[in-house]
């Protein structure tokens, strides 16, 4: 292989903010921020969404609405569109 060519590989830890679960893997993707885990500093990514926050794993349904897309939608349809404003309305 050619030296200088290709991204850093290494342990990154990745963290699901809606439950705090943490997990380390191996990744190229670049960040600012560090974080110590198990009393080793690792590369630290911040996700909204993991296997253990995620309905289809997790068989609980939960609206996840991190830029107010849900309220965005019912106000410009109201309850027409909306199952969920049906169901609780």
């Amino acid at each position: 292989m050619k030296a200088e060519i290709h991204p850093d590989y290494r342990e990154v830890l990745f963290v699901d903010v809606s439950c705090d679960f943490k997990f380390i893997t191996r990744s190229t993707i670049q960040t600012r921020e560090t974080a110590t885990h198990e009393g080793k500093e690792y590369p630290l990514v911040k996700i909204e969404v993991s296997a253990e926050s995620h309905p289809f794993y997790t068989g609980q349904h939960k609206i996840v609405d991190t830029a107010g897309r849900v309220e965005k939608f019912r106000q410009k349809f109201g309850k027409v569109g909306s199952k969920t404003a049906v169901a609780a309305g």
